[in-house]
């Protein structure tokens, strides 16, 4: 994986000391920790609602003392912002072609020699999603990491990463438990979720 802010010792410092002021102006709590597996594993991110999600996401990081990459739509990397993006732990991803997204994020996790974190967001869009893409849970069998809930709820302020999910092999009832662990989550725009 490409180097990013959070393997950048002084930046990383600042920005850490930075995040938890903000947040603790604002009235915004994190809670958990990463798993003593969670090293290298795979964050579910929800509900993902807004582009604040981003900012919020990356200081929640930086709180907890994450190494997270992060996928997002290709249009976000274009110049003159990609190389800012991709600083950010930022992984391009062509939604409108069938490219092996999977198979790619499950030969990094395998091949990483420090800690990575990918958070994966299952609506895959903002927007209202009648359905939750299973990419997260492929990645994670197929590296054969942890899946951690990680979540945000703005109508609490509360953000953090919730249990290690276990699969089971059963991808319908496993899609149904960590939908019910996060119906209780509001997103920024609580109607698109």
């Amino acid at each position: 994986m490409h180097r990013t802010i959070f393997d950048t010792p002084v930046v990383n410092t600042v920005l850490r000391g930075f995040s938890l002021a903000f947040l603790k102006l604002t009235g915004w709590k994190v809670v958990g920790q990463l798993p003593p597996n969670g090293r290298t594993s795979v964050l579910i991110a929800a509900p993902h609602t807004s582009n604040w999600d981003l900012p919020y996401t990356l200081m929640v990081a930086f709180a907890l003392r994450l190494n997270i990459y992060w996928m997002g739509k290709e249009q976000i990397f274009k110049p003159p912002f990609r190389g800012l993006m991709m600083w950010l732990g930022g992984i391009p991803i062509r939604r409108e072609s069938a490219n092996n997204v999977v198979a790619a994020s499950v030969a990094e996790l395998q091949a990483a020699d420090g800690p990575l974190q990918l958070v994966v967001p299952p609506e895959g869009t903002r927007s209202k999603a009648r359905y939750w893409k299973t990419g997260f849970y492929y990645i994670a069998t197929g590296a054969q990491v942890p899946i951690v809930m990680a979540f945000m709820d703005y109508e609490r302020k509360v953000s953090g990463l919730g249990p290690v999910f276990e699969p089971t092999g059963n991808l319908e009832a496993d899609m149904a438990a960590i939908q019910a662990f996060y119906a209780p989550f509001k997103g920024k725009n609580p109607d698109q979720f």
